[in-house]
């Protein structure tokens, strides 16, 4: 059985998306996730995890729709998403469950306990091999995500890499901070450069939360380095401009980027800006994203980030 949407156009989707917290209601007691628990301050309970987990599927479900038609995108790149157990219920027990995703995730040294995970069909890609890449913190940087690897077989039987990134956040000062994400673009750039030494024509999709823009030390050298931004020339909608707004600014903290065989078969990018998933920003004018809390106040919203989706024409058979 394949993508009906990748028959009838030829058309591989990616979608990448920052969930904004999504944890379960129990505590680890190896990770500080005391926030969110049916008795923290957020009162993080069952029905609002449960409601979470359908607004994120929701959100997938929405970022098929193309031209008319509505299939579930081929890869999506997930972060900030605590566990295995909410992985399999989002894919097996939320409003996803007839999407039939597989899953693979990373379980990194993170103090929060948050990953990053990839959904795959099964569809329209054969999982070959994934494995978690350990970042080694710097002076002074706290324990951070893992990279997620997995490689796997298109429908068109290529061979596609695929590396899930969430880098350290701003918290502490952009400046101050900068370094702790170029050590994750170091490393990134690292294992690429391992694909392309045995394969230089490799096709590889690299996505993810950066925690920095286009402008940014960061995002600049994985450019420079000979990667293409795909999540670039976005069709916007509905007055939102960026993946993130931070008081009153959209930026775009969240990109996927490609080697040059991906770039070739390109067809475009799109902000996920649908009008459910933006609210009236009410201090600075405009809109800005349906979050889940503004401060400690429940907003039974989707997330702080707008997914980001980047699609490919289908070569081969």
């Amino acid at each position: 059985m394949c993508s009906l949407l990748a028959l009838l156009m030829g058309i591989f989707t990616m979608v990448e998306l920052n969930c904004e917290n999504l944890f379960d209601c129990r505590h680890d007691s190896l990770k500080e996730d005391t926030e969110y628990l049916p008795t923290s301050y957020r009162h993080w309970t069952p029905y609002r995890y449960w409601t979470k987990l359908n607004h994120i599927g929701q959100e997938i479900i929405a970022c098929g729709e193309y031209r008319g038609r509505f299939e579930i995108p081929d890869l999506v790149a997930l972060t900030e998403v605590e566990n295995d157990s909410v992985l399999f219920d989002l894919t097996r027990r939320s409003i996803l469950r007839q999407a039939r995703y597989e899953y693979v995730m990373t379980s990194s040294p993170d103090v929060r306990g948050i990953d990053v995970a990839l959904l795959y069909s099964p569809f329209t890609f054969k999982l070959l091999d994934s494995y978690a890449i350990r970042i080694e913190p710097m002076k002074g940087m706290k324990p951070t995500r893992d990279i997620l690897y997995a490689k796997g077989l298109t429908i068109a039987d290529d061979t596609l890499h695929v590396f899930l990134v969430h880098a350290p956040s701003r918290s502490g000062g952009e400046k101050e901070t900068l370094p702790h994400r170029m050590c994750v673009a170091d490393k990134l750039l690292e294992s690429t450069d391992s694909v392309l030494a045995i394969s230089p024509s490799a096709r590889i999709l690299i996505a993810g939360d950066f925690n920095d823009t286009e402008k940014d030390r960061s995002v600049k050298k994985i450019v420079e380095h000979g990667l293409v931004e795909l999540s670039t020339q976005l069709h916007t909608a509905n007055g939102a401009k960026g993946t993130y707004r931070f008081r009153g600014r959209w930026q775009n903290l969240d990109h996927i980027f490609g080697t040059r065989p991906m770039w070739d078969d390109w067809i475009g990018a799109e902000l996920g800006a649908f009008k459910f998933l933006l609210t009236e920003d009410k201090k600075y004018g405009g809109v800005q994203p349906r979050r889940n809390y503004i401060g400690m106040k429940y907003q039974n919203g989707y997330s702080d980030h707008l997914p980001l989706i980047v699609r490919f024409k289908i070569r081969g058979n």
